[in-house]
């Protein structure tokens, strides 16, 4: 990421279950009309196994006439589920399971072999198939009634392996954020020296890869050795080897180089070539003779100066793309067939920068090869500007469009997709509140299950915000919980997770709406205690409503702020959060200050703010990001709850017109809406309640 939004399961066993099960299956069927000869071979094989998950490899060689398009059916005899798949699209009902082909491995010649495979959830056991069935026909291993050895596949793995099984792998994966990659050195923006308690932790917690961010520009010699410090060389290498110590896949790249140094390749081709080639020269020297669970990314989030536009900018991150692998290819080892990862220029989902990489993946024509994106949502919510402070329609079809856009472009083709970053970039614990909680949950939900049904590896952006560092703890265990069930299922989510009532009058019933996501509704719980569905609430269809009896008793002596939280429980998933909340409307006093600093004083009794609007006399929108009435939530203003107090920034009063008169709009999430007028003389600014 870069700086100007610096960011803050059971261990998995590697291990062969049993001995290889091989079911030998026929009934083969060709495509179109012509009549199928029955006989096929299926080897089924779980080559590692985790409490509660599996990886699965399954390899059919024909052993009939070719066919082009297939379909392979089977039954879970122990209630499995596949959770991600790859070289086939795998759908299930129930038990039930069908993989078809996908667009590059439809053709199976006669004694070829196709092989796909997938990650997989169990609970009660983890029991082979018996059975399977292919394009319809049940199979029983033979071509007639003469008996037929397994054939040799004619086509055989690329070496060094399958980079879809790879990444694939990968799921889910983990940024070691603003540490490696802090400037200038491990401490710098925050975080403690990593330690192997810490990737232990982050493997025990679900996680198969780490991203490992690594800066190098302030690490490394003159011209034209470029030579990297042996002693951060020697860290980044200590820190890779005690994360493969833990069975985690490791990613490591050239990261805030980016927009150091390498942006200014295109009127400095030679000078910014010669370092890159040189830095990757000595880290592919350095990790060649290591494992194949170590994949290198060229650059992070690439962005060039100087030129004319997106395709320029396009052709000269090919030029480095291409460099990179034929740099890495050529360093041998390991690194001839080490899975690599290229990014798109600014890691986005553009379909033109998509289209860009997809070119330069098909000119190198390497197997081992995968497609890198950010995604951090529609940029209005995810920093909370223009109003964009819920998860609604504008911010789901940026979600649907932008996931739908890359698996077109590379995992239809066979390539297979790490979103090397993701989150919301106004997410931080030091700064609370910017993005509602429950809409927070809401995105998550969303990105976790639309990753996950196009075969993306997702790789959290943590930067210190969601894995307290110091002591290993969660900052948001509920959270992290529905992080970690997006991995294999959906959660069921509702409009909100609050409800505000007054704290005088009459309390009256409430409903949200729900979004099973595919769940059934199932109890309505304060804690231990269940609620009774009739007298505390009822459900129908989508809407969950509370009863006014029920309110008024959870509301109790209605102190401002929660005064209870509930939990609604589904069929699948985590419960919804719900909470009680009781306020009065909040009120302001006038107050003096400087553009450097406006304090207004403010009781929130109860509420909080969700966002606020600046506008002149005309209706124009006054202050920064003038084509839009709302500001950016914590960069112009922020709620001080604990002192009372909204702060208006320095940031929004340089771009507001000396001596004309400003009306602001607070927006609260009660609904509450209040007015406040503010001007600017010189430095001095003078507010009053409107």
């Amino acid at each position: 990421m870069n700086p100007q939004y610096v960011r803050t399961t059971y261990r998995r066993v590697s291990l062969v279950v049993g001995a290889v099960v091989t079911l030998l299956v026929a009934g083969l069927m060709v495509a179109g009309n012509a009549q199928a000869a029955a006989g096929c071979q299926v080897a089924y094989t779980v080559p590692s196994q985790w409490q509660g998950g599996f990886t699965a490899d399954v390899k059919v060689t024909n052993l009939g006439d070719a066919v082009n398009g297939w379909s392979l059916t089977w039954t879970f005899p122990s209630g499995q589920r596949v959770t991600q798949a790859w070289s086939a699209t795998v759908t299930s009902s129930g038990d039930q399971v069908t993989a078809k082909n996908v667009s590059y491995n439809a053709a199976i010649a006669t004694n070829a072999t196709v092989n796909f495979g997938f990650n997989g959830s169990w609970t009660g056991g983890n029991t082979a198939p018996t059975s399977f069935a292919l394009n319809g026909v049940t199979c029983s291993g033979r071509v007639g009634e003469t008996p037929t050895p397994t054939p040799t596949p004619s086509d055989p793995p690329p070496a060094g392996g399958d980079a879809m099984a790879t990444v694939a792998a990968m799921q889910p994966g983990w940024n070691l954020g603003n540490t490696l990659d802090a400037i200038p050195d491990e401490t710098a923006w925050g975080n403690p020296l990593v330690t192997q308690a810490l990737l232990r932790q982050v493997k025990s917690q679900g996680y198969n890869s780490i991203r490992i961010p690594v800066t190098w520009s302030n690490h490394h010699g003159p011209a034209p050795t470029y030579t990297i410090d042996a002693a951060w060389l020697g860290r980044v290498r200590q820190v890779v080897d005690l994360a493969l110590a833990e069975n985690l896949y490791v990613l490591v790249n050239l990261h805030h180089d980016s927009w150091q140094w390498i942006n200014g390749y295109p009127g400095d081709r030679t000078n910014v070539m010669n370092r890159y080639t040189a830095l990757w020269t000595q880290i592919a020297a350095t990790f060649r003779g290591h494992s194949s669970k170590l994949v290198f990314e060229s650059i992070n989030e690439p962005q060039f100066t100087g030129t004319s536009g997106d395709a320029q900018s396009d052709e000269v991150l090919r030029e480095l793309n291409v460099a990179f692998v034929r740099l890495l290819r050529q360093s041998g080892g390991n690194n001839a067939t080490r899975v690599l990862v290229l990014p798109t220029l600014n890691t986005n989902s553009n379909q033109a920068q998509l289209d860009a990489l997809a070119a330069t993946i098909s000119q190198l024509g390497d197997r081992n090869i995968a497609a890198t994106v950010h995604f951090y949502g529609y940029w209005p919510f995810s920093a909370n500007i223009a109003g964009g402070i819920r998860y609604d329609t504008n911010v789901e079809q940026d979600l649907l469009q932008s996931f739908d856009r890359v698996h077109a472009a590379f995992v239809a083709r066979g390539i297979p997709v790490i979103v090397g970053e993701w989150g919301l970039l106004a997410y931080d614990y030091t700064r609370p509140g910017i993005i509602e909680r429950g809409e927070v949950l809401k995105f998550f939900e969303a990105v976790g299950y639309q990753a996950r049904i196009r075969n993306f590896t997702t790789m959290l952006w943590d930067a210190g915000s969601f894995l307290n560092r110091n002591d290993l703890q969660w900052r948001d265990p509920g959270l992290y919980a529905l992080m970690k069930a997006s991995w294999t299922t959906r959660s069921a989510t509702a409009s909100s997770d609050q409800i505000y009532v007054r704290r005088t009058g009459t309390i009256t019933s409430r409903s949200l709406t729900l979004n099973l996501n595919g769940a059934a509704f199932r109890s309505l719980r304060q804690g231990s205690t269940v609620l009774t569905s009739g007298t505390d609430y009822t459900v129908s269809g989508s809407t969950l409503t509370l009863t006014s009896a029920a309110l008024t008793r959870l509301a109790g002596n209605r102190a401002p702020g929660v005064n209870a939280n509930l939990e609604a429980h589904f069929s699948q998933g985590v419960p919804w959060p719900i909470s009680i909340i009781s306020y009065d409307p909040p009120t302001q006093a006038a107050a003096n200050g400087t553009t450097t600093s406006l304090t207004i004083p403010t009781q929130f009794r109860g509420d909080q703010l969700a966002t606020m609007e600046a506008k002149y006399a005309d209706g124009s929108p006054a202050g920064p990001a003038n084509w839009t009435s709302y500001k950016e939530f914590w960069s112009t203003f922020q709620p001080d709850y604990a002192a009372n107090t909204i702060i208006l920034k320095p940031e929004f009063f340089a771009e507001v017109n000396d001596g004309s008169v400003v009306t602001l709009t607070f927006h609260f999430w009660s609904g509450t809406q209040i007015t406040y007028r503010v001007t600017k003389s010189g430095t001095t600014v003078a507010g009053s309640v409107s």
